[in-house]
């Protein structure tokens, strides 16, 4: 069975306490936090998502899900690390040398935190393959990053197939997630692909009723 991780991207400011305690009832695995900071991506939600985290932090004993979408992965880091989420993901695309890649991995796991990659629609699985026995996850965008309510772009499906098989001949430690357009018409085929973990945030968070939606989600 898949894990679902909730995006709380589109959650409004008001009555988020009231939805986030909804959302543990209804037995979510994690709280997805997007954070973006409007130069990797055109969205700024670094405050916005900080002060959720916060919150749910105080409240809650979820794990977090931390998705960095920021070019300055360094200081991100440094500012989540105080909430011990279970994992910090940032992208392959916005670390330009391998020295540097290399530093954000220890610096997340010297918190003992888990690591996540992520990497966008065109980029190659192949760029990440070296990388894969130093991190916990990868996660895959199965759409462009940035923007809530897309539609899944097909073809990143095969790409999940093919790490799931690398992974597998290799006999490597390493979760996928995927993230993007993933909802109850889509879930199947995101699952048949290999994935471990699905982010889902419209398909959950605009549903009447959070525990079918997200049940929904995770039946075989």
């Amino acid at each position: 069975m898949v894990e679902v991780s909730t995006s709380i991207l589109t959650v409004e400011p008001e009555g988020a306490i009231q939805k986030f305690y909804n959302l543990e009832t209804a037995h979510t695995d994690y709280f997805h936090i997007d954070v973006m900071d409007a130069k990797f991506v055109e969205k700024d939600t670094s405050k916005m998502m900080l002060e959720y985290a916060q919150t749910i932090k105080q409240i809650s004993n979820l794990p977090l899900d931390v998705h960095l979408m920021v070019e300055d992965v360094k200081k991100y880091i440094e500012e989540y690390v105080p909430l011990q989420p279970n994992r910090i993901t940032f992208h392959y695309e916005a670390v330009k040398e391998k020295k540097e890649l290399m530093e954000c991995i220890e610096q997340i796991k010297q918190e003992n935190i888990k690591v996540g990659i992520s990497i966008k629609p065109g980029t190659k699985l192949e760029e990440i393959y070296e990388i894969l026995p130093y991190i916990h996850m990868v996660l895959i965008m199965t759409v462009e990053p940035g923007k809530g309510g897309q539609k899944l772009i097909p073809e990143t499906l095969e790409k999940i197939k093919q790490l799931k098989q690398y992974i597998i001949q290799n006999q490597i430690e390493v979760d996928i997630e995927a993230d993007g357009g993933i909802n109850q018409e889509t879930i199947k085929q995101v699952k048949e692909a290999g994935v471990d973990i699905v982010v889902a945030g419209s398909a959950i968070i605009n549903a009447k009723n959070y525990a079918q939606a997200i049940q929904e989600l995770k039946k075989e």
